[in-house]
């Protein structure tokens, strides 16, 4: 007997579908066939049941409510007849027509509203008045009217109306829901109406397909069922309950790479990432078990839980290898995500990419952290422009309805769907029921192609549940009762999908062939097929070793030859005589021809130029990026001339930057969307996968970098003690106090010496124009790639003190200690001032109007990390000084002292005495009022010469 017959004889079986129980369960049906959330829950998982039967003529085809069927004939005999009405002339025919053609939109623009998406069925579908035909005036003798449909993709230029509401709820309305009609482009809506209509939003894959994918799904369960057996407790942030999720990233990978992709970037938090690493990316179990276990190897300072880990591999696939890689992250949710799309962007230039169809990013998010991230809002924001696209991102939504313990709709959002904010970008939706994994892999597939061919974002969002509680310490039911109620009368996806094959036929027992078959190779440690492939490299492999195990102090050459330095000066300062700058940037590049040619000094914005040519012009490629950038907040730089004769908005600009060499690397200066931590997460992504590339970011005031704080803190001073990952990425952040008021004065130097440690990064002040061209030149030249803070001036960008001989620039290097510049003898010093930044200048000039030779200024240009030895020999030279003063502009709560006086204090002679002057400690970084900033900057500036006050430390 067939498997579809002897399921038939069960059904026989039960007497309740007949005698006098027969009318109400066909009612019943009826009532389902209509809203399948009308009926009490066990008949729902009674009548699911009934569709995975075959129909007699062999078809998948879903079973459609009779009723409306006979009523319609029934009205049309009252009526004179069942005859078909075609098109008529007359008003209300007319009317019907254009109902018809609303009734349609309807379902296009609202359908997933109704269709059925929850797996755990917790609510009866909404009443949608747009979905109703009553809505429109239409009724049961109006069943049988046909109605043009011609802007329809159902196969047919015609179709009665009830076929028409059948085609458009199996379309719209059942476990794939679409919502893209938000879109202004037209192609991409109709290209989504062919798609879902075409197939009625219903896969039909073969036996061969269907065994895959609930191989996947024993896959997902099985490890999940193994770690939660085997390691009672320990967190691993379980997925089960959303196990389609593994059988959506296979489909992924492998139709990516028929389709030309040769790199996939992945970013996603914890929730499944111990599934992704095992079952995606082809981590061996027997490694994550070491993790468990604590046998691994722990190599690192500090080190990560396993479920932050990255990972990459090579994957085979139809089209050819795919490399896969899993960035690492934080517990900062979704903060991975402009990481991710900096990587990819990266990936896409090295490749000469710059459509992405080669690389695609790939993001993994939760429901609640989706919606609830403004993270994810600035890198949406990011998708379409021009330095920062990647071409498209797959987001693919675990949306297990809950976050943490948040799941009462009233409370999660503000929104219908946790999805709403990528509307922002018109970014196509498919919301898909877990427990249809064919819908989810057909979604997958859909989404896929539409990246691929429009090259925007797009999303998946499986809606699936929570197994366990937000970790598996978590007692979940303390406060979802009812949702964990019926999570814990759920047999599982896979056990309904194997249901479902077993009763299409393909085997009574291949699901549980399939689990102990995956048990078996979990107890050896081993993958039960494995695709991975081994020592396999590309020629866009990026080679890391040079930039490992390097110390802060090794030396680089930066001094630039003359004559180079000339070459470079004229090619940078000459402007085509097509372009036409404006009179004030004309004669900023006139005075820099001059500066070029060693007539007058170097300023700081040719200091800064003349690095980034030298590092253009001998083969690093450039990145600058930020708001205002191009231009400089203070005006400064002007690495882009607008043309002011333009007469079109999309042409007349020249970058001097981009011309200085034949054969030149790549120069990029990009004024950034007014975002601070996506832009940074990004720029931060793409120096984690190009350590041949100057990678800047620049806050437009140095305090903005608040807005950024969680990539700094978890990334930029922790990524390679954590994660092993070595970053270059530079830092500009304008600092400096000039009256300008709280928010404009501080780039909270104190929070990075916080963060200083394990020689994590470098922090630097300088103040010249020579010292921010040999840092520049010095983060490129050396193979060190660390982090660079750099403290950038205001003021000091036209201060004519700060200014530099072109001698500095073809000799010497950066000073990470300036001593005393001015000739002074040493035996008569009895005071050392040391200091940072522009207060310097500030404590000269009080120096000469005092009329002191007694006292040393010294400035730390580099404070972490401290250059010990530099420090030292500048004391000694001052045999006879007794007292050391540090002073600063901040406020004594921040800025550098509390962490620069450690370092002084071990390198003091014995007997001096350490003391502070300075701004009182504030819980504001400046004042706002101008005058009392002047009585500040004078009395701080006083104390330094003056009789020693406050706290006073002495060796």
């Amino acid at each position: 007997m067939s498997t579809s017959s002897s399921v038939y004889s069960a059904y026989l079986g039960n007497t309740f579908l007949f005698g006098g129980n027969a009318p109400y369960v066909e009612e019943m049906y009826e009532n389902y066939l209509d809203n399948p959330g009308s009926v009490p829950d066990t008949w729902r998982d009674y009548f699911d049941a009934l569709q995975h039967v075959p129909a007699s003529d062999g078809s998948n085809a879903r079973d459609v409510a009779h009723l409306p069927v006979v009523n319609a004939f029934a009205q049309r005999a009252k009526s004179g007849g069942t005859r078909v009405v075609l098109a008529s002339a007359d008003a209300e025919m007319g009317r019907k027509r254009t109902a018809a053609q609303q009734l349609i939109a309807a379902y296009r623009n609202v359908g997933q509203r109704w269709a059925d998406l929850d797996p755990l069925k917790r609510t009866e579908r909404p009443h949608i008045p747009d979905l109703d035909p009553a809505f429109y005036g239409f009724g049961d003798a109006d069943q049988e009217t046909v109605f043009d449909t011609s802007n329809t993709f159902f196969g047919k230029n015609s179709m009665s109306l009830r076929e028409l509401l059948n085609a458009l709820r199996e379309t719209y309305c059942g476990t794939l829901g679409a919502e893209f009609m938000y879109a202004t482009d037209q192609d991409e809506k109709r290209w989504w109406q062919q798609k879902l209509e075409a197939v009625r939003s219903k896969p039909n894959f073969n036996a061969d397909k269907k065994k895959h994918i609930l191989g996947r799904l024993t896959a997902a369960e099985g490890l999940e069922r193994f770690l939660h057996t085997k390691y009672v407790g320990q967190k691993r942030f379980s997925l089960e309950g959303g196990e389609s999720f593994i059988a959506a990233m296979d489909e992924l990978i492998q139709a990516a790479g028929s389709q030309g992709v040769q790199e996939i970037v992945i970013g996603m938090a914890h929730r499944g990432r111990l599934n992704v690493l095992v079952n995606t990316m082809g981590k061996q179990p027997k490694d994550l078990f070491a993790e468990f276990d604590h046998t691994a190897p722990e190599e690192l300072t500090s080190g990560d839980v396993k479920y932050h880990q990255g990972f990459s591999s090579d994957m085979s696939t139809p089209g050819g290898p795919v490399h896969l890689s899993l960035a690492f992250n934080p517990s900062h949710l979704e903060i991975v995500n402009p990481v991710v799309q900096g990587s990819v962007r990266a990936r896409m230039d090295r490749r000469s990419d710059p459509q992405g169809k080669q690389v695609l990013p790939v993001l993994v998010h939760g429901d609640a952290a989706f919606g609830g991230q403004g993270v994810n809002q600035e890198t949406l924001a990011l998708a379409q422009t021009r330095g920062y696209t990647t071409g498209g991102t797959v987001h693919i939504i675990i949306n297990n309805q809950i976050g943490f313990t948040t799941s009462d709709p009233r409370d999660m959002r503000s929104s219908a769907f946790c999805t709403d904010i990528v509307k922002m970008v018109e970014a196509p939706v498919l919301h898909v029921n877990a427990d249809d994994p064919e819908a989810v892999v057909l979604a997958t597939q859909f989404a896929l192609e539409y990246r691929m061919k429009f090259r925007k974002d797009v999303v998946v969002d499986i809606i699936c549940f929570r197994k366990l509680g937000h970790n598996e310490q978590d007692t979940p039911s303390l406060t979802q009762p009812l949702m964990y109620k019926k999570i814990g009368a759920h047999p599982g996806t896979r056990k309904l999908f194997a249901d479902k094959l077993s009763a299409q036929g393909l085997g009574e027992t291949l699901g549980d062939d399939m689990a102990k078959a995956y048990r078996a190779a979990l107890d050896e440690g081993r993958h039960a097929a494995d695709p991975v492939l081994t020592n396999f490299k590309t020629k866009f492999t990026v080679d890391w070793a040079p930039f490992l195990g390097k110390k802060w102090t090794d030396v680089g050459d930066t001094a630039l030859p003359l004559s180079e330095w000339r070459r470079l000066a004229e090619r940078l300062t000459t402007i085509p005589t097509t372009v036409t700058p404006h009179q004030l940037v004309r004669k900023v590049y006139d005075d820099r021809a001059a500066m070029g040619r060693g007539d007058i000094p170097v300023d700081w914005g040719m200091g800064e130029h003349m690095a980034l040519a030298s590092l253009v012009a001998s083969g690093y490629p450039v990145r600058l990026s930020g708001e205002d950038s191009g231009r400089g907040t203070f005006t400064h730089r002007h690495a882009v001339i607008h043309d002011q004769n333009r007469e079109k908005w999309d042409v007349g600009t020249y970058v001097p930057l981009q011309n200085v060499a034949d054969g030149q690397a790549p120069f990029v200066v990009i004024d950034s969307i007014l975002s601070e931590e996506a832009v940074l997460g990004f720029e931060y992504g793409y120096a984690s996968n190009d350590p041949n590339t100057m990678v800047i970011w620049e806050a437009q005031f140095g305090d903005f970098a608040n807005g950024a704080q969680v990539v700094i803190d978890q990334f930029i001073a922790s990524g390679e003690v954590k994660w092993g990952r070595v970053n270059g990425l530079t830092l500009m952040l304008p600092h400096g106090y000039e009256g300008q008021g709280p928010e404009h004065s501080s780039a909270r130097l104190e929070r990075f010496m916080q963060l200083a440690a394990d020689t994590n990064m470098q922090i630097v002040q300088p103040t010249t124009a020579s010292q921010i061209f040999h840092v520049l030149r010095r983060q490129m030249v050396r193979n060190v790639r660390k982090p660079l803070v750099i403290m950038t001036p205001k003021s000091l960008l036209r201060n004519k003190d700060a200014t530099s001989p072109l001698s500095e620039f073809t000799r010497g290097g950066f000073q990470t200690v300036i001593g005393e510049v001015k000739e002074i003898k040493a035996e008569k010093v009895k005071r050392m001032v040391v200091c940072s930044g522009k207060v310097y200048y500030d404590l000269v000039k009080k120096r000469e109007e005092r009329g002191s030779d007694d006292v040393a200024i010294v400035r730390i240009e580099q404070l972490y990390p401290f250059a010990h030895k530099a420090f030292a020999n500048e004391i000694k030279k001052y045999p006879n000084a007794t007292e050391i003063v540090w002073t600063q502009d901040e406020p004594q709560n921040q800025g550098a002292w509390f962490f620069v006086q450690h370092y002084i204090h071990e390198n003091m002679l014995d007997g001096q005495k350490l003391s502070y002057s300075g701004r009182a400690a504030s819980a504001s970084p400046a004042v706002g009022y101008s005058h009392l900033h002047q009585e500040q900057q004078k009395a701080l500036v006083d104390g330094a010469f003056g009789k020693l006050k406050g706290v006073v430390l002495t060796k």
